[in-house]
């Protein structure tokens, strides 16, 4: 090989060796320091395309988790209502029993109609506050497109279940509870299970129940009951046996409902995580792999640099011939 000043062929190939492994190893620092062999489109395209769109499905799934859970919430408060109105239900079933031993005394029959008014009471107290963020499927003091002055403002449920936009409603349980009585929405939920007159204000408390009406004395049965009282008190305990019944049929309902969410979340969360997995597939690094090619791709840039300091170092040898 010819000795030149104007081209050095060994420093060429030897700076172009150097380029090249500089160009790696800032890739790689890049992937170590990132945890991703593919950071940007520039990296690799297609796997860039995917992953981004894979990321959105990721955030959508996120979003439907989210909903899953707020669901679930609602849905759990409403269960927890539904079986506290089953135990008033049934101490108004105990107070209604006690009646048939107190039919002679007006007195008596008055204290009676003031602890189950009060049990009217408290089931539609209870029902009302089953409200989240004015969601309520209980209480029938809402009418479509109305509000009743308590923070309630639908009676209806609707959660996406999956990122293709699937749905589910949960509408009002006042059909269901009032398929006997006749009352449904617009009607407070004492009303609805056949307990109190339909004369009750949505968002106020009865003052009145179906099966004691107040005397001077106190009270009496009342008219639907009166014309043969041993009886009157059989029909009396049947129709809060109904309203048991209606309210659990609703808690059965919500406890299936409950298992469905749980179902779909218990899906959403392991579909993101599957998802989440897909995209670090193709974009994230291999940390060993990446660790071992720094070390090689540094060894080989120290040598680079030293082959070019040789290469460079010939033209000096020119002088030699000149001495």
């Amino acid at each position: 090989m010819s000795l030149s000043i104007n081209t050095n062929t060994s420093s060429m190939v030897a700076l172009e060796t150097l380029n090249t492994t500089q160009s790696e190893l800032a890739k790689t620092e890049n992937a170590v320091s990132t945890g991703k062999k593919v950071a940007n489109a520039s990296d690799n395209p297609a796997a860039f395309g995917i992953s981004a769109q894979i990321g959105g499905d990721i955030s959508g799934q996120s979003a439907v988790n989210d909903g899953l859970s707020y669901a679930s919430q609602i849905v759990s408060s409403t269960n927890s209502a539904a079986n506290s109105i089953i135990k008033v239900l049934q101490d108004v079933q105990n107070a209604i029993t006690t009646v048939g031993n107190n039919l002679g005394s007006e007195t008596s029959l008055g204290q009676l109609n003031k602890e189950i008014t009060g049990y009217m009471k408290s089931i539609d107290t209870i029902a009302r506050n089953a409200t989240t963020k004015g969601i309520n499927l209980l209480s029938g003091g809402t009418l479509s497109g109305t509000t009743d002055g308590l923070g309630i403002t639908s009676n209806s449920l609707t959660y996406v279940t999956g990122v293709q936009g699937d749905t589910q409603t949960l509408t009002s349980y006042g059909s269901m509870i009032g398929a006997t009585t006749g009352y449904g929405v617009g009607h407070i939920l004492s009303e609805m299970l056949g307990l109190t007159p339909g004369s009750a204000t949505p968002g106020v408390d009865p003052d009145v129940n179906i099966f004691l009406t107040a005397t001077a004395n106190g009270a009496r049965l009342s008219d639907a009951y009166a014309g043969d009282p041993k009886q009157g008190v059989v029909k009396m305990i049947s129709q809060v046996q109904k309203a048991i019944e209606a309210m659990t049929n609703v808690t059965s309902d919500l406890g299936s409902n409950q298992k469905l969410i749980d179902s779909m979340s218990d899906y959403g969360q392991k579909s993101a995580d599957s998802l989440t997995a897909a995209s670090g597939a193709l974009t994230d690094a291999d940390m060993s792999a990446e660790s071992a090619k720094l070390t090689s791709l540094q060894t080989k840039q120290s040598l680079g640099i030293k082959s070019l300091s040789i290469a460079n170092g010939q033209s000096q040898n020119i002088l030699s011939l000149f001495q």
